[in-house]
């Protein structure tokens, strides 16, 4: 009975740790034994894994150009149209980024983004608080002070920082693969299968700017830092080692990223498992939540005060997690029902506690503008109003959907999606058992060093990067956008386990899809825009204010500097307001009407798009002018039901009926330039308005 025991400890201390984890497999199966020293051979393995692993992520940093290059010829078009490929809120970003370089030296671009009064027509705004730009504040000031404008143009400086990051995002997983398995191999296949899966772990080729392209990188480099920080046995002075790599990933994570607050909350969420299960001892898991709450409070005090990230509810969850265990003592001691019992009460403490923080902080100081976020998780659950303009905005995005189906047959193409399945089944039973096991020790085994040989145990770091793969695996299925955030750690988890059983089969699934892509050849071509773009740089007066739909608005202010009336970030309440007032122009309003609008936010021109005034890529109920009908509580456009109280509009489309020509929209707006595309119409100035400018 006692050798049946004492294999069954066993069996379940290693079930985790999957074969495949000696680096005998580095060296064509060679055998420790072989050296004299073992020390030597854990160095060569680590030097040579590393090696493995940076030229990996420069493979991928250097398969990412050359995508971007194949797909836009982007070193033989004009300036205007490689500005132009900076699509929607690239865009926006990047224009900081160039102002700052046309700046007359670094002290006046900065005071230009502080008091800047370009982005929004008629308000003097700070676009470092606003913003989550300071990645390119750095890269302008390091392309200014660095020896390399004559051979480098500043485009390429920019595009080639945001893909060798890329090159770090690989790095990451690779470790934290190696660190889960043992073997450098693991986080060879982890690389690979970041690559071979492109589509779905990575858009950086086309969407250079934005946020989480910066982000995610840093954000994979704190989960490598946090599997070292919980691997077993580690001494304490690498513990601080690592806590710090933690903190600084976590910093340069929030800081390049407004959405940092609810993926930090999902983390945090984690932790506070593990620790409520006793995965993790008490100071690990403190340390981690103060590391989250010191990165946020370093951002905020970076963004000038920014009250986003004090009225956040990961910052109100910390404070209500470290708060409740101060004064709820002994929550593991007890018997198994007791220890449930406290947990259950520590839970409902925690959440009852975190909503009146958050609620709390958010009427003290006045917030609204993270609301559109909440208004669309309500509507997408069918928990509030569909009508909401900000929030059917986001529900009409495919990007803001659900995980579409063929995701999963990429994945298993590669031969990814299978071994992922498997090892997640697997380990998430030996997950549950071990919980039960620590819930059920009555506070006895663990807390006194000596653990009961039958329970089920998982290594802390194994247990953290299991949990990270089902929460966010869940965020993918229920958000598209979000799946980018799992997919990339989906490689590192399934590498892990499965390296073996990968390697075994001899197959390099898609290896023939990377060498078409690689041999497509495209170039750009948006002659419409261009000529826009050359024509509002050439024909306008460079104080001039321009409305339209906030994706066109921001390659306005990128290619020819004007002044917005909105654009594509939409973490303000005010510039919401805004954007849906400008908007009118796609609705059924007068021209009197529409004019008085465009007038009251400074416009000098409106431009039109075609291809939202007669949209057909999305289904009826989602184009834009539908969900300006449903806000304003019109009637929609063509065949179908409509809600019973909607009202047919008294008035046609302006977009529409503007190109008319008639009397009551001639005398307030002049078309000054149309191609197949836009039109653009000057607003005429009233005669208060001549009068006054006559004056002056």
């Amino acid at each position: 009975m006692t050798a049946l025991r004492q294999r069954k400890s066993k069996v379940k201390e290693v079930g985790p740790e999957l074969q495949g984890q000696r680096c005998e497999h580095a060296a064509g199966h060679l055998h420790k034994k072989t050296f004299e020293g073992t020390s030597w051979w854990t160095v060569l393995c680590v030097v040579f894994g590393s090696v493995i692993g940076v030229s990996l992520g420069l493979l991928c940093c250097i398969y990412m150009a050359t995508l971007h290059e194949n797909d836009l010829w982007f070193s033989n078009i004009k300036e205007v149209e490689r500005e132009i490929s900076f699509r929607t809120e690239c865009g926006l970003y990047y224009s900081y980024y160039k102002q700052m370089l046309s700046a007359k030296s670094i002290q006046e671009g900065l005071y230009e983004l502080i008091n800047d009064n370009t982005t929004e027509s008629m308000r003097t705004i700070n676009i470092l608080q606003r913003m989550n730009i300071y990645q390119e504040v750095l890269l302008s000031i390091l392309y200014r002070i660095l020896p390399i404008q004559s051979y480098l143009e500043p485009v390429y400086f920019y595009i080639y920082t945001v893909f060798a990051l890329q090159a770090v995002y690989v790095l990451a997983l690779f470790f934290t693969s190696w660190l889960l398995s043992g073997s450098w191999l693991a986080g060879t296949l982890a690389g690979v299968w970041y690559v071979l899966n492109r589509i779905d772990t990575t858009r950086v080729e086309f969407t250079i700017s934005l946020r989480e392209n910066w982000s995610l990188p840093f954000f994979a480099l704190q989960v490598a830092a946090i599997t070292c920080y919980l691997r077993p046995q580690l001494r304490l002075q690498h513990q601080r080692m690592v806590l710090w790599l933690v903190f600084v990933c976590t910093l340069c994570f929030c800081l390049t990223w407004q959405f940092n607050q609810f993926i930090l909350l999902v983390q945090a969420f984690l932790i506070f498992m593990l620790d409520s299960l006793d995965f993790l001892t008490a100071e690990q898991a403190t340390s981690l939540y103060l590391v989250q709450a010191v990165s946020l409070l370093c951002v905020w005090l970076l963004q000038f005060c920014n009250p986003m990230v004090l009225g956040s509810l990961v910052l109100s969850f910390i404070v209500s997690v470290l708060f409740v265990k101060h004064f709820q003592t002994g929550l593991k001691v007890g018997g198994f029902v007791t220890r449930v019992g406290k947990l259950a009460l520590h839970a409902v403490l925690v959440l009852v506690l975190t909503l009146i923080i958050n609620y709390s902080a958010k009427r003290v100081l006045q917030l609204r503008s993270d609301e559109h976020i909440f208004k669309f998780i309500k509507a997408k659950f069918g928990l509030g109003a569909t009508r909401d303009f900000d929030a059917s905005l986001y529900l009409c995005e495919e990007a803001f959907g659900l995980l579409p189906f063929d995701t999963f047959d990429r994945l298993a193409a590669t031969l990814m999606l299978y071994p992922y399945l498997c090892t997640l089944s697997v380990l998430a039973i030996v997950l549950a058992l071990a919980a039960f096991s620590n819930l059920r020790e009555c506070g006895t085994g663990r807390a006194s060093g000596a653990p009961d040989e039958t329970a089920f145990r998982m290594r802390p770091d194994i247990a953290y990067n299991l949990l990270h793969t089902i929460f966010f695996g869940l965020l993918a299925f229920s958000t598209m956008r979000m799946k980018y955030l799992w997919t990339g750690h989906m490689c590192a988890f399934t590498a892990f386990a499965k390296v073996d059983q990968v390697l075994r089969s001899g197959r390099a699934a898609g290896i023939p899809l990377l060498q078409e892509e690689l041999s497509e050849l495209r170039e750009f071509y948006d002659p419409d825009t261009v000529e826009l773009m050359t024509w509002i740089s050439g024909k306008t007066p460079k104080s001039a204010v321009f409305a339209g739909s906030m994706q066109l608005l921001a390659g306005i202010k990128l290619c020819t500097g004007r002044v917005l009336t909105n654009h594509p970030h939409y973490e303000d309440q005010a510039l919401r307001e805004r954007t849906k007032q400008v908007y009118q122009i796609y609705a059924r309003q007068s021209a009197e009407d529409v004019y008085k609008l465009l007038r009251d936010v400074g416009a000098d021109y409106v431009v039109l798009e075609d291809s939202i005034c007669f949209e057909r890529r999305h289904t009826r109920g989602c184009r834009l002018r539908d969900l300006l009908d449903l806000a304003n509580g019109h009637i929609m456009d063509g065949s179908g039901e409509n809600d019973p109280d909607l009202v047919p509009a008294s008035h046609p489309r302006f977009c529409q009926a503007v190109k008319s020509g008639e009397p009551r929209y001639s005398t307030l707006f002049t078309r000054v330039f149309h191609n197949k595309t836009f039109s653009v119409y000057k607003l005429k100035k009233s005669k208060k308005k001549a009068k006054k400018d006559e004056g002056v």
